[in-house]
C-alpha cells in the first residue's frame, strides 16, 4: 500500500496509540501502514494520555492519604503498565548493546536479544530511581501534579520522532524500517504542538526544560549514530526515558 503524505489525518493519534501502549485501542491497520512515520506526529500526544492516566493515579494516592513517595511511585508504576514497559525495555537493551558489544553487528545482535545484561539492569535501575527520587522530590515541594505529568509526557516523546528523522535505520528490519522515517513537516509539527502544550502547563519553565531535552537527545544521538550507525526501535525507547529524567531533573532544580 502506497504511503499517505497527508501531514495529519484523524486516525493518527489511535494508530500512535496502538504503536506506544497497551491500551485496548481500535486501530486501521490498512491506514495506519499506509500513515506510516506521517502519524509520528502524535507520538508525543501519546505522553499526554499516559502521564494523564498515571496522574489520576498518583492525585488518588495523595487524595487518600498516602505520602508523595507512595504517589510517585504508583505514578511510574501507572506509566509503566500502560506503555508496556516499552521504553524501559528500550533502555535496557540501548545500554546493554552499546557499551557491551565490541563491534557494530555484535551491539545490534546484543540489542535484539530478549536477554538482560549487566548493563541494562543497571541504567533500568538507575533510571527508575532517579524518576522516583525526582517525582517525590516535586511533590513535596508542591509542583502541580498535572502540568508537571502533561508537560513531561509530550515533551519526553518529542525526541523519538526527532531521532527517527535524523538518523537512519541502523538494521535492515525492525521498527525504525518498518514505520519509516518521519519528514521535516511531521516532526515540526509534533514539535511545535508539544511546545505549546508545555508552555500551556509550565509557562517560561518549559524553555530550558526543552532546552535540556535538547541538549541529551543531541548527545544520545551521536552516540547512537558512533556505536551502530542508526537509530532502532530500542534506541528511540531509551531517548524517551533519557527526556523524562532530564526534565524531571531540570524541573527538580528549578522547584
Amino acid at each position: 500500500m502506497p504511503k499517505d503524505d497527508a501531514l495529519a489525518a484523524p486516525t493518527d493519534l489511535l494508530a500512535a496509540l496502538g504503536l506506544l501502549t497497551r491500551l485496548p485501542v481500535r486501530v486501521d491497520t490498512d491506514r495506519a501502514v499506509a500513515r506510516g512515520a506521517g502519524a509520528a506526529w502524535a507520538w508525543p500526544l501519546v505522553g499526554l494520555c499516559v502521564n494523564g492516566l498515571a496522574a489520576i493515579v498518583a492525585g488518588l494516592m495523595l487524595w487518600i492519604g498516602l505520602p508523595p513517595a507512595i504517589a510517585a511511585l504508583m505514578l511510574i508504576a501507572t506509566q509503566i503498565v500502560v506503555t508496556g514497559a516499552m521504553h524501559e525495555d528500550g533502555l535496557a537493551d540501548s545500554a546493554d548493546g552499546l557499551w557491551g558489544g565490541w563491534d557494530r553487528a555484535r551491539r545490534l545482535a546484543i540489542m535484539k536479544d530478549s536477554q538482560i545484561g549487566t548493563y541494562g539492569v543497571l541504567a533500568l535501575g538507575l533510571s527508575l530511581l532517579l524518576r522516583w527520587q525526582l517525582w517525590t522530590l516535586l511533590l513535596v515541594a508542591g509542583a502541580p501534579l498535572w502540568t508537571v505529568a502533561v508537560a513531561t509526557g509530550v515533551l519526553s516523546r518529542v525526541p523519538m520522532v526527532a531521532l527517527s528523522h535524523a538518523l537512519p535505520p541502523a538494521r535492515d528490519g525492525g521498527l525504525g524500517r518498518s514505520v519509516g522515517r518521519p519528514g521535516r513537516g511531521t516532526l515540526a509539527l509534533g514539535g511545535v504542538l508539544s511546545a505549546c502544550i508545555a508552555i500551556v502547563c509550565l509557562g517560561l519553565t518549559a524553555v530550558p526544560v526543552f532546552v535540556t531535552i535538547t541538549l541529551a537527545t543531541t548527545l544520545w544521538a551521536l552516540i547512537a549514530r558512533a556505536r551502530i550507525g542508526g537509530q532502532t526501535g530500542d534506541i528511540l525507547g531509551a531517548a524517551q526515558q533519557i527526556a523524562d529524567v532530564t526534565a524531571l531533573m531540570t524541573l527538580a532544580a528549578l522547584a
